[in-house]
């Protein structure tokens, strides 16, 4: 152990009780680009603890979040550049355990925040002042908005084109992200059907608000969809791909969205890519005026700050669910710690989780703070 670092030669940063900070520390890094997690990614034991800079917050992770976009991560499909080894895990929740001497003007240590930065899958991460979101507290539940919440509210804000009474079907309703569009489309008046794989996570959509439930295990969505909507719906936000692309587009109402915000069916193929039936999408969309829009949250930060800012109102008046998935139902139990990150990929990828998969990463013994 070393004495807490002081970054901002500020006496009032000095006093915490013997509180200490480990010189090495935990991390996932990616040793070899494959879409196969558990082949691509390392847990190191003893990496060094980064410094913060001056404009910079040194964060001791208490929850990171698990999203089905960590294996095209791993499998360098985002930048063609970067080569192994490089850190993973995109967003995390956790304590300021030390700073620099700019970043104290806005933050102090001991302050709750979280931040959507590559590297989060990590005992500490070193964070850009400006690019952390300061909290309350330190609570799962906060970790959802960061990249679900907030890719659902862009996405339907931007794109969906929400209005009373319009029909919206959600892929995947049950996911992390799916949980949100479900209670925004919800929120504007929408009727809401959502697909999912199990009647306890159908119980779960019409706990949220959602009005029709259909479970693709036990009900022909396509059938459901032709007789119960036969003018088609009118937004369909879309996260699976493959079969369930082509079923979503051939249910547009006229003047239809179709939002795409990822094809999780295809992430751990080779190429990325799960087959589609394209060859007829011209006159598909042109029969129905009907439109396709793919939404990357990367492209849209400018409307994040709000959009974050927005969603934790929301959520701490009480006006939304952010369901957390712990794995506490998995067959080895509750996510804790790093090396856990692994099943819980997994589990995403089984399709077992209902909300957000939150991996908690537990307090160092020699920590105090």
């Amino acid at each position: 152990s070393r004495p807490i670092l002081d970054m901002s030669y500020s006496r009032h940063f000095l006093d915490f009780q013997g509180s200490s900070i480990p010189s090495s520390m935990k991390k996932l890094v990616v040793t070899k680009l494959s879409q196969n997690f558990r082949e691509a990614v390392t847990l190191q034991q003893d990496s060094p603890v980064p410094l913060p800079g001056d404009g910079d917050l040194l964060v001791r992770n208490r929850f990171v979040g698990i999203n089905a976009s960590d294996i095209n991560y791993s499998a360098g499909r985002y930048d063609a550049s970067v080569k192994p080894p490089f850190d993973i895990g995109f967003e995390g929740v956790g304590d300021v355990v030390a700073l620099g001497l700019s970043a104290s003007a806005d933050y102090t240590v001991g302050q709750a925040v979280a931040y959507v930065k590559a590297g989060s899958f990590a005992e500490y991460t070193v964070v850009p002042a400006r690019h952390a979101v300061p909290l309350p507290s330190v609570k799962p539940e906060f970790l959802t908005l960061m990249v679900s919440g907030a890719t659902a509210y862009i996405s339907l804000k931007e794109l969906g084109d929400l209005s009373e009474g319009k029909k919206v079907l959600v892929t995947a309703a049950a996911g992390g992200t799916g949980q949100f569009a479900v209670q925004l489309a919800k929120k504007a008046k929408c009727h809401v059907i959502g697909t999912c794989s199990s009647d306890e996570k159908g119980g779960f959509l019409k706990s949220i608000g959602c009005d029709r439930t259909i479970n693709y295990k036990t009900e022909n969505v396509e059938s459901v969809l032709r007789k119960d909507y036969p003018e088609g719906v009118d937004v369909v936000y879309e996260s699976v791909g493959g079969k369930m692309f082509d079923l979503a587009l051939n249910s547009l109402a006229v003047k239809g969205r179709l939002i795409v915000i990822g094809f999780i069916t295809g992430y751990q193929n080779p190429t990325g890519l799960q087959p589609i039936k394209a060859e007829l999408l011209p006159a598909k969309l042109l029969k129905k005026s009907a439109s396709i829009r793919g939404f990357f949250l990367n492209h849209y930060l400018s409307e994040y700050k709000m959009a974050l800012k927005h969603l934790l109102e929301m959520y701490e008046r009480g006006d939304l669910v952010c369901e957390v998935d712990f794995g506490d139902m998995s067959s080895e139990g509750k996510f804790t710690g790093l090396e856990s990150v692994f099943r819980a990929v997994d589990y995403m990828y089984m399709g077992k989780n209902i909300g957000k998969i939150v991996v908690e990463l537990p307090h160092s013994v020699n920590s105090k703070l």
